[in-house]
């Protein structure tokens, strides 16, 4: 007879693990199934951990050799360790897994180790690293299985010259030159950490802009600094054709205005996105649905289509962030217990871990534009607080954007120093449904970065001001 559980979770990613224990932790008897040798997914293995590692190196290792000088520090002969750079990133993504293998094992949660199908509703066949099958049964499954790069028809991945985020996450050197198919997040973080370490990046965008899903001045800005550091972007362009030639590879470019030209590079990443990760995991078979775009189709209570099926984070509409699939974790467990629980989607953070870094929450001042909402806008540049000054980083700004009537907050763009870190304040600002004037009346301490998150609501306070004079 087959093993039985209140919840089998599919997937022990950002959103899996999560879920699985919060499950636990609700006195669910719980199994998360993982193919992998460890739990964390493509977020703490493969994405976003290992890339912040290299990136946080990188810019230290790009501070000691230019930015030193503006502290009166003279540092001759700086270099670096590829090696012991990617052994430092290997270290912080075991010790992490580990955690949360350990964690995840204290609260109750048995872990399956395989490739997870469902044979029905409520029925998960596992096949074992040694090619064996087991059927586990579940009052409900939970599917958190991620999801993967999208690959180009007439660029396929093939682990060498032409890598995916995994693959540029562990070059053995710096290529000479690295093109960089896609200018979205991925690309632009990746291009930094090989931009730092001596190679020529070139980011190939179909857009008119880089980042685009970010605000407008926002995303303008952040393509002139980088531009500045030595990454080249050529935007409005796409990828009509590539070849391998002589360990290389070589693109041929089609402009905005239809001009053709080719490029040769040593590497090639390509980002263009992801896509829900559904392959082998037998939706077909209880007849799950699917959207247009692959995604699979789920209610206010992540429920598909078919009874006692669930599914949440990358797998499901909506960004593409593990922060958000931990979210909906927690809400799909809660909810199936019973409880109220509910991931406000107004107030989920995203950033662009550049130099400077990029973060917002909210709508942008094109999406209140296209959604016919009447606003206000203020910005506050980092030139202008005495913090910015004294650690030699002013280049940026905080945009605040607040209804016209009501001054609540609908949004926050941020690109500067720590943009990261000061997003979470103005998170708290969306979803508490704050308002300008209620963040220009907070008192902040000084000197900090954050007082330009307090001074753009004192823009908007000031222009209410004037307007009344």
């Amino acid at each position: 007879m087959a093993k039985q559980y209140d919840l089998i979770v599919i997937g022990a990613g950002p959103g899996g693990y999560v879920a699985a224990i919060r499950a636990a932790e609700l006195g669910m008897k719980t199994a998360c199934v993982e193919k992998e040798a460890g739990p964390g997914g493509v977020c703490l293995n493969v994405g976003c951990i290992p890339s912040k590692a290299l990136l946080e190196s990188t810019e230290n290792y790009r501070i000691a050799k230019n930015g030193l000088s503006e502290h009166a520090i003279r540092a001759e002969e700086v270099s670096i360790d590829l090696g012991g750079l990617m052994e430092r990133k290997r270290r912080i993504v075991s010790g992490l897994v580990e955690n949360v293998r350990k964690l995840m094992e204290r609260k109750g949660v048995e872990l399956i180790w395989g490739t997870a199908r469902l044979k029905s509703a409520g029925e998960v066949e596992v096949a074992a690293p040694d090619k064996s099958l087991e059927t586990y049964s579940a009052k409900a499954v939970l599917l958190a299985t991620g999801s993967e790069p999208i690959e180009l028809p007439f660029l396929p991945f093939d682990d060498d010259l032409v890598v995916s985020s995994t693959g540029a996450l562990a070059f053995e050197a710096a290529p000479e030159r690295l093109g960089i198919v896609g200018g979205g997040y991925i690309g632009l973080e990746l291009g930094s950490v090989w931009a730092r370490l001596g190679s020529k990046v070139t980011v190939i965008e179909l857009l008119p802009r880089i980042a685009y899903t970010v605000d407008g001045q926002v995303g303008r800005l952040l393509e002139r600094l980088l531009d500045r550091q030595g990454i080249e972007f050529r935007v409005k362009t796409k990828v009509v054709r590539a070849e391998k030639r002589d360990g290389k590879v070589r693109l041929l470019l089609e402009t905005g205005d239809g001009r053709q030209e080719e490029s040769e590079f040593e590497k090639v990443l390509v980002a263009v996105g992801r896509k829900p990760l559904v392959r082998g995991l037998g939706l077909e078979e209880p007849g799950i649905r699917l959207d247009k775009r692959g995604f699979v189709m789920v209610d206010e209570d992540y429920r598909t289509n078919v009874p006692g099926v669930y599914a949440i984070g990358d797998l499901i509409a909506g960004p593409m962030l593990a922060h958000k699939a931990s979210a909906e974790g927690i809400a799909a467990v809660e909810r199936l217990a019973g409880l109220a629980s509910e991931v406000d989607y107004d107030a989920i953070p995203g950033v662009v871990y550049t130099s400077p870094e990029a973060a917002s929450v909210g709508k942008s001042e094109q999406e209140l534009k296209e959604l016919g909402v009447e606003y206000k806008a203020g910005v506050y540049p980092f030139s202008g607080t005495a913090r910015a000054q004294c650690i030699g980083e002013t280049q940026g700004f905080v945009k605040l954007l607040s209804h016209a009537r009501s001054g609540r907050i609908l949004g926050v763009h941020i690109i500067g120093p720590r943009a990261s870190e000061l997003i979470g304040e103005c998170v708290v600002a969306v979803k508490t449904h704050m308002s300008a004037h209620e963040l220009s009346q907070t008192v902040h301490a000084h000197p900090t970065l954050s007082e330009a998150v307090r001074e753009s609501g004192e823009m908007i306070e000031r222009q209410i001001i004037e307007r009344q004079k």
